[in-house]
């Protein structure tokens, strides 16, 4: 019985993190890793919310800044805009999807009615293929980074999320989903060149 409570522990995180509609699609890291960078700024200014607005740009866009410096400090990169190596940028996109076609969402029911010999149907694979085959709203995040000489892209990542109710903005599930999102899709970034 022990061994059992120790397995369901350690396997209820993984399970967690397997259902989570949260993908991240990161760039190599190759042209990142050669310009050996250690400094960095913001490209552009943080937004001014000067009306007080709701909308999800204003309110993501302190979180973003403030998760990203984080995760760039944790890896020893410094910000300091007097000395950058390279700037960091984000672009923020909503976008619509087109869900998994039932026949693939469901291990094979067919939307079309037809015989199958020895095929068990219940209702929980009905209900599966009816609710993954659905237009899904995205939020999508693309933090870039551009090499302050060149001023080419070095990186870039996308972070995307499956949006569950698009006329309700949560601040505290935005705040999560990011941190989630952009902890991901800066995980495969090295630490920071260190002088010598």
């Amino acid at each position: 019985m022990r061994s059992f409570t120790l397995l369901t522990t350690l396997l209820l995180p993984l399970a967690l993190a397997a259902c989570t509609t949260i993908e991240t699609h990161p760039e190599d890291t190759a042209r990142f890793v050669a310009g050996n960078y250690t400094f960095y700024k913001w490209r552009s200014q943080p937004l001014a919310n000067t009306g007080a607005s709701a909308d999800p740009l204003y309110v993501m866009d302190p979180m973003i800044r403030q998760l990203v410096n984080a995760e760039l400090e944790k890896k020893g990169y410094v910000l300091d805009a007097g000395r950058a190596q390279f700037s960091v940028d984000y672009l923020q996109a909503t976008a619509l999807r087109e869900g998994v076609s039932s026949q693939d969402a469901s291990n094979g029911i067919d939307p079309i009615p037809s015989a199958r010999p020895n095929r068990q149907i219940n209702q929980a694979m009905v209900d599966n293929a009816n609710a993954l085959a659905g237009v899904q709203t995205t939020n999508n995040i693309a933090i870039q980074f551009n090499d302050m000489a060149s001023q080419q892209e070095v990186w870039q990542v996308v972070v995307t999320k499956i949006v569950d109710d698009v006329n309700r903005v949560d601040t505290q599930t935005m705040q999560r989903s990011l941190e989630t999102g952009i902890s991901r899709g800066l995980r495969s970034l090295p630490a920071a060149h260190q002088s010598e």
